[in-house]
C-alpha cells in the first residue's frame, strides 16, 4: 500500500476544480479557504462570483477524490483519505492508495 501526501496548495486546487465543475465556471474565478475549529474539524469556504459558500469535510474529500481523478489518474476509491492539521504546513492530506 502507498501513500501520497496531499499539500494544503493541492488540497485547495482540488476544491478549486471541484467547486468550478459544480458551479460550471473556470477553476480561475474560484477562491477557496480551508479552516479547522476544534469543534467543528475541517471546512472550506469558497467564493464564486462574489458568493460564498461553506463546504464541510466531506466536500473536501469529495474535491479530493474528484483531483486524484482528474489530476492524478489515480482511482479515487481505491484511495483511503485522511486530513490532518500539522503545525507547520497546515491542513493536509493523506492519501493511502491501495493498487
Amino acid at each position: 500500500m502507498e501513500t501520497l501526501k496531499i499539500s494544503e496548495q493541492d488540497i485547495i486546487n482540488a476544491m478549486c476544480l471541484y467547486v468550478a465543475e459544480k458551479k460550471q465556471v473556470q477553476p480561475q474565478e474560484v477562491e477557496v479557504e480551508l479552516m479547522y475549529d476544534d469543534d467543528y474539524g475541517f471546512s472550506a469556504e469558497s467564493y464564486v462570483n462574489n458568493r460564498k459558500q461553506v463546504h464541510i469535510t466531506l466536500n473536501i474529500i469529495e474535491a479530493l477524490r474528484f483531483w486524484l481523478d482528474i489530476q492524478m489518474n489515480i482511482d479515487p476509491f481505491s484511495a483511503g483519505l485522511d486530513l490532518q492539521l500539522d503545525d507547520e504546513e497546515g491542513i493536509i492530506a493523506y492519501a493511502r492508495l491501495s493498487r
